[in-house]
């Protein structure tokens, strides 16, 4: 069988082009075998099979761990995969794990019926926990989850004081920064080890690809990875390359629409028919002094509540007209997006 052609050794003759091209592979080629046997020992000049990742893959968690500030990053096929490998990473049987009551929905279904499943116990924490997280942990406790500001409510945990226990009993704290984004909340600078995004959203930007982001400090990143490459975790190509576009415009992308959200949710909050608006950025906030202490800037997700319950009817007599805003899960895209809870809350 011929070998692929290699590429033109003249510079004049090469192909320069600013982003990386994609490579669609299962089995990778090497020219020799001491070229095939370096392909898989640090540092990384190549792989030695497509689940190992591709070449954008390893420039995209390049671009992560610098956004990020973390010792390194990895990419999986969604932001709930990537939750699920630091959650199956760092726990074993007769271990106890610690997360937010106001968790993203699936992976508090994910702890409820896989993690006891497998014997790892569960507790979930007020989502404005600060230094009483002592009062929750076990000799058992591994893993302290967080996500703040939480899904759908927007409490805000004191994630200093948080941290600060932890470190005293070795605990590694792990956190979703999907909302904020590391522009928004820098992490790792306030002493989280692992953190989480899903790169559908505000990395990517155009609501067209599933991608979940790792990233840890040096203690932690061999642990997380070890898993990680046990499971064969990885995303595609073209997932890759979107979100490392995406990635290019998402300073400028985000202070629009923290902009816009912020005069949206200020008009809501004059509303006669809104009870409450929940953003953290708004003063009226219960957490808003954490959010200004901690916080860089709010990000464009925000919930509110009607005054009082809605019908079905009354509704879809509000959502089904919208011309600016698609009802659809998800966020971060340019299409403003709603939500409606049945019991009449929206975001």
């Amino acid at each position: 069988m011929a070998k692929s052609p290699k590429s033109p050794t003249d510079p004049e003759d090469s192909f320069l082009t600013i982003n990386p091209p994609l490579h669609r592979a299962s089995t990778v080629l090497y020219d020799t075998y001491d070229a095939f046997l370096r392909a898989n020992r640090p540092p990384y000049h190549g792989k030695l099979y497509g689940t190992y990742g591709s070449p954008v893959q390893i420039e995209l968690e390049a671009a992560l761990a610098k956004l990020e500030g973390g010792h390194r990053s990895l990419v999986c096929h969604s932001g709930f995969d990537a939750i699920a490998v630091v959650l199956m990473a760092f726990t074993k049987s007769g271990d106890h794990v610690l997360v937010s009551d106001n968790v993203y929905g699936p992976i508090r279904d994910f702890c409820d019926r896989v993690l006891k499943k497998y014997g790892v116990s569960v507790d979930y924490l007020p989502p404005t926990i600060g230094a009483d997280v002592e009062s929750y942990l076990t000799p058992e406790t591994r893993l302290i989850y967080l996500e703040s500001p939480g899904s759908n409510t927007f409490e805000i945990a004191d994630i200093p004081a948080v941290v600060s226990v932890a470190r005293d009993r070795n605990i590694p704290t792990a956190l979703d920064n999907t909302w904020s984004t590391p522009l928004y909340f820098d992490a790792f600078a306030h002493g989280i080890d692992i953190t989480i995004q899903s790169g559908s959203k505000y990395l990517s930007g155009h609501s067209d690809v599933l991608l979940g982001t790792l990233s840890a400090n040096e203690k932690h990143f061999d642990e997380m990875f070890s898993f990680y490459e046990t499971s064969e975790r990885f995303a595609a190509p073209e997932s890759c390359d979107r979100v490392l576009k995406g990635m290019k415009t998402l300073r400028m992308r985000l202070e629009h629409q923290r902009a816009a959200a912020l005069s949206i949710a200020t008009w809501l909050e004059a509303h006669p028919a809104v009870s409450r608006v929940m953003y953290p950025a708004l003063p009226s906030h219960p957490e808003h002094d954490i959010w200004k202490r901690d916080f860089t800037g709010a990000s464009a997700v925000f919930g509110f509540t009607v005054n009082r319950e809605l019908s079905r009817t009354e509704i879809s007599a509000f959502v089904d007209p919208m011309r600016h805003f698609g009802l659809g899960q998800s966020w971060g895209g340019f299409q403003s997006l709603v939500q409606v809870s049945p019991k009449g809350s929206l975001s």
